[in-house]
């Protein structure tokens, strides 16, 4: 799966743009259960076997595991936690950003990579002011669309409760 560097960039430049534009007001913050309810109806839609968690200032505050997700998918959500919540940006943003720097997780950024993912699946909750309080996760599909499945649930999400 090698991408070229202008894909690449491409790929970068849409990272940035959703999380430029996926961003929670604080009425969306209070509200933030929704958010959770909303990525459950699309994963049952769509019978994913997928495990769904959000978490605020590294507390769990939602937590769905579909028919078919394992403890394993657990572990690799806390991997994509902890991926956003070390550079406030998601797990994808972070895989794509790696590769076009031509870096690596354990020598450059001092990640271990057991316990960090470059993988998506790990988007950031940011404030509409950048300020990072939080990540949803989701893993169980291939890991570009554990990532889409957050986004589209937020887009759904910020579009009723965003104001």
């Amino acid at each position: 799966e090698r991408m070229e560097k202008e894909e690449l960039w491409i790929a970068l430049e849409n990272c940035r743009k959703e999380e430029k534009e996926l961003r929670f007001s604080a009425s969306a913050v209070s509200n933030i259960g929704e958010f959770g309810k909303i990525l459950v109806q699309i994963a049952e839609e769509k019978k994913y076997p997928v495990a769904l968690d959000i978490e605020l200032s590294n507390f769990q505050i939602f937590h769905f595991s579909m028919t078919g997700a394992t403890l394993y998918n657990n572990l690799w959500i806390q991997r994509k936690h902890r991926m956003v919540m070390a550079k406030h940006i998601s797990s994808l943003h972070a895989g794509y950003l790696l590769k076009y720097q031509k870096q690596d997780l354990e020598r450059d950024w001092l990640l271990d990579s057991k316990e960090y993912a470059i993988k998506g699946g790990g988007f950031p909750i940011l404030l509409r002011n950048g300020t990072c309080i939080g990540s949803a996760a989701c893993s169980g599909l291939p890991h570009e669309q554990d990532h889409r499945l957050i986004t589209e649930a937020l887009k759904i999400f910020l579009k009723q409760y965003g104001t």
